[in-house]
């Protein structure tokens, strides 16, 4: 079968599920990875773990797609694309990684969607969406609270991966626009670029998993469920799901981030926890997103991932 013939196969593949399906999986991936990784943070350090995942990625990816024919057909706008979407998974992948280390996963997943709400009221004001800033602000406000005079610097970091979280929304969303097969395509480029970014700070941390291999085997897991299956997940459903249909799924995503914790981690929220995650849940369901064909608003990450959020998305 020809390479056409074969990407041909996987858009018919691909369009047989519904798109929620897509989102589904990805929302289950993009915090049951992470939840793995933390496990790896007692072998490995955070940004070994964190360039394991981007280089355990970039090998699936490169087997798969070969994403280095994308690079070479593309036009430089669409490299600098790459190459922005690359750096801001690999700065957004360690950043997370970073929070999780010093927070738990319910409060880093709920902060990590303030930006979206923030960057919808931006671009279409209305009294829903001052609403949903109101409940999601508030439920970063009860959060942060609980955490601030003990992890100061945790919380810094779950701040700057919501920043970055909203660029991959963005972004990612560039990236679904000409279909889902070659979005995934670029994805993989990216991946590469997220690889090599990470790596000056990564590689020295992930040497005592390179000469293990039921390490180097669970971190190459990380990488499949976290920035793989997610970020995949979230390409083939933005490019059929509206943007504000997207967005309301990743309502989803917090309450998703408080339950693998608990199950996975054994993370016990607080009841003022709980609150502060039920108010981001209720404004990212809330808030309102401008209409197809108008200017972008939003997530992943992709993020799904993630790596797109809101419609997304990533990381996680």
């Amino acid at each position: 079968m020809t390479p056409s013939g074969s990407r041909s196969a996987t858009v018919r593949a691909a369009d047989r599920l519904p798109p929620p399906a897509y989102f589904v999986t990805s929302a289950v991936f993009h915090y049951l990875g992470p939840a793995f990784a933390v496990l790896l943070f007692a072998r490995i350090e955070v940004l070994g773990v964190a360039w394991l995942r981007c280089a355990s990625a970039a090998v699936v990816f490169a087997l798969w797609r070969r994403p280095w024919r994308v690079w070479v057909a593309s036009s430089w706008r669409q490299r600098r694309l790459l190459l922005a979407l690359g750096s801001v998974l690999g700065l957004m992948n360690s950043s997370f990684y970073l929070s999780l280390e010093r927070l738990p996963l319910g409060t880093v997943g709920a902060i990590e969607f303030l930006g979206p709400v923030v960057l919808a009221v931006a671009g279409l004001r209305s009294a829903r969406n001052a609403g949903a800033l109101l409940m999601a602000v508030g439920g970063v406000w009860l959060l942060t609270d609980v955490h601030l005079a003990a992890e100061p610097l945790g919380l810094a970091f779950a701040f700057g991966n919501c920043a970055l979280f909203v660029l991959y929304v963005v972004l990612g969303h560039r990236l679904a626009a000409d279909g889902g097969a070659s979005g995934i395509d670029r994805l993989g480029a990216a991946m590469l670029v997220a690889m090599a970014v990470v790596a000056p700070v990564g590689v020295s941390g992930a040497a005592d998993a390179i000469t293990s291999p039921v390490l180097l085997a669970s971190a190459f897991g990380v990488g499949v469920s976290s920035s793989v299956i997610p970020y995949v997940c979230d390409q083939l459903a933005m490019s059929r799901l509206p943007r504000a249909t997207f967005a309301l799924m990743l309502s989803l995503l917090p309450a998703t981030a408080c339950l693998i914790g608990f199950v996975v981690l054994a993370q016990v929220p607080t009841w003022l926890e709980l609150t502060g995650v039920a108010l981001v849940v209720a404004g990212v369901a809330l808030h309102q997103e401008r209409a197809a064909g108008a200017s972008a608003v939003r997530p992943p990450p992709p993020t799904s991932s993630a790596p797109e959020a809101s419609q997304t998305s990533p990381q996680a």
